[in-house]
């Protein structure tokens, strides 16, 4: 029998789109004589949609509210192991039930989905989902806390300053200044909790500095300070794996990654809106990608460097207990050959596919094999026990408005 299988994506997030891409990519490589694949597309208002048309990236052309007038909004209802899909609004009369989910596969990206807030929801649904659990996703997507858990792990990070909107407004000059003195110039301003180089800007004085808060205070209410790395050589490896055993895929080069590269750069084609190209994340078959992105894989590193890319990747992932397909990004320093971690991506663009088909791993094994470590995890955690005996309900007398009396 067939597992059926939601691939959800979407949601309220700046990196909607690109999910768009992540996940019917991903649709089309999937087996389907193992699973029966429902597509699930999340609006920005979190509303769940399913149909023929949403696994066609040809009818998101025409724009979201065509598409959803074709499609049936539902609801997610847990109900005998399993969680059922109930159209909505909901008839009267008549069989409400329109599919079955065995598991969930969130292909998301950005905040409100991959940050732990979808994770949570599809925990209380009690389902099984694809990748990592509530703490590692948020943890994942909080720049500042990752990084802590990193340092803590004895892992190579580079110092950091953190900013709320709020108290940076009440005093902006004093943040500048500490900044100034325990970093100094030049520095990269990044939104703490956003990926695809959205809301991110280098300064390299007072001035750019404080332009480059007000702008990433635009897409979020903490932001990150850091020293930007001179000779800035970008290094890229993806891990597969959970915390018991985890393993490294082959690196990749970002080319051009001596400047920050724009959302547009990464996900729009230069090609006038094909998406052909040999390695990245665009919607058409398993070998294209983000065509718009040069990269060179392998990377342009010695063995001993990418040794200890790959071994580092695995210990960053683990440390944070990641669970499935997660990147892991490096900064190099070209000239002195330092190393650090930048940023872990819990569910990266195309599910970083192009950087394991090097090592012989074909973008269905890949998703089989991620969607097996689903059900590992699920296995795991139904033996655990969440209750134990005890008759504190027969002792209870509730005084009303004078407060409950045990």
């Amino acid at each position: 029998m067939k597992i059926k299988l939601g691939v959800l994506f979407g949601g309220k997030s700046v990196e909607h789109e690109v999910s768009i891409i992540s996940a019917l990519q991903a649709c089309n490589s999937l087996s389907r004589e193992k699973y029966e694949v429902i597509p699930i597309y999340m609006t920005k208002k979190n509303e769940f949609y399913v149909g023929p048309e949403i696994g066609n990236i040809e009818s998101y052309r025409h724009g979201i509210p065509a598409l959803l007038q074709k499609s049936q909004q539902v609801l997610m209802i847990p109900a005998n192991g399993q969680v059922q899909l109930l159209r909505y609004p909901l008839k009267k009369l008549g069989n409400n039930l329109v599919n079955t989910l065995d598991i969930i596969f969130p292909i998301v990206h950005g905040t409100n989905v991959e940050d732990g807030a979808l994770q949570g929801y599809l925990k209380t649904l009690g389902i099984p989902f694809v990748g990592c659990d509530v703490l590692a996703s948020a943890l994942g997507m909080d720049k500042y806390m990752m990084k802590c858990v990193w340092k803590d792990a004895g892992l190579p990070v580079l110092s950091c300053l953190r900013a709320d909107h709020k108290h940076y407004l009440e005093n902006p000059d004093a943040f500048l200044d500490k900044v100034e003195a325990e970093i100094g110039y030049p520095v990269i301003v990044k939104p703490i909790d956003l990926g695809s180089s959205v809301g991110i800007r280098k300064a390299l004085d007072r001035n750019e500095l404080s332009d480059a808060m007000d702008y990433a205070f635009q897409f979020a209410h903490k932001v990150l300070v850091e020293r930007a790395v001179p000779h800035l050589k970008e290094i890229n490896c993806s891990i597969l794996g959970d915390y018991e055993s985890a393993e490294a895929s082959e690196c990749e080069e970002p080319v051009s990654s001596d400047r920050i590269l724009t959302y547009e750069e990464k996900y729009l084609p230069k090609d006038g809106g094909k998406t052909g190209g040999a390695k990245g994340g665009g919607a058409g078959s398993a070998s294209e990608g983000m065509a718009s992105l040069s990269r060179i894989i392998p990377a342009n590193i010695t063995d001993e460097e990418r040794a200890f890319v790959r071994e580092t990747a695995v210990k960053a992932f683990q440390a944070l207990d990641c669970c499935g397909v997660s990147r892991i990004d490096f900064m190099m320093d070209s000239e002195t050959r330092e190393i650090w971690i930048n940023e872990i991506n819990t569910i990266p663009g195309s599910l970083s596919f192009y950087l394991w088909e090097p090592l012989g791993v074909s973008y269905t094994e890949l998703l089989d094999r991620m969607i097996a470590l689903a059900l590992k995890r699920d296995r795991d955690q139904a033996e655990i026990s969440y209750a134990f005996d005890t008759n504190i309900l027969a002792g209870v007398k509730l005084g009303g408005t004078k407060g409950s009396k045990l």
